[in-house]
């Protein structure tokens, strides 16, 4: 089980991975999202915040996220660090996405270009 402190850091490096990477800036640049981590072990609620391109990180729930990501503490720290891809928790129903299929998919490629497989 990871704590919410570790959830936060591994929000933390999946920021600074993305805002490093000039190509994601510049393709999400019209894509403004608000999207909420959930745990489902542990009190822990995170909001990423996409905006003209720029990711942001804070700790709470948004009133309104166009996006939900919830799953268990560990699968959390490990996917927002990139120890492991979305793809086998998603399938084995850990991870649990909802909102458009447009944003799920965005999200993912999002994970691939800053982690890659």
């Amino acid at each position: 089980m990871a704590t919410h402190k570790e959830i936060t850091n591994s929000l933390l490096a999946f920021q600074e991975g993305y805002n490093k990477n000039k190509k994601l800036k510049i393709m999400n640049r019209d894509w403004n999202r608000v999207i909420l981590i959930k745990a489902t072990d542990v009190e822990s609620e995170h909001t990423l915040k996409l905006e003209d391109g720029e990711l942001s990180v804070k700790e709470g729930a948004p009133e309104d996220p166009d996006l939900v990501v919830t799953s268990d503490s560990e699968t959390l720290a490990d996917l927002f660090y990139g120890d492991i891809t979305p793809t086998e928790p998603y399938m084995n129903g850990t991870l649990v996405l909802k909102g458009s299929e447009d944003d799920i998919v965005r999200l993912d490629f999002i994970s691939l270009m800053i982690w890659g497989e």
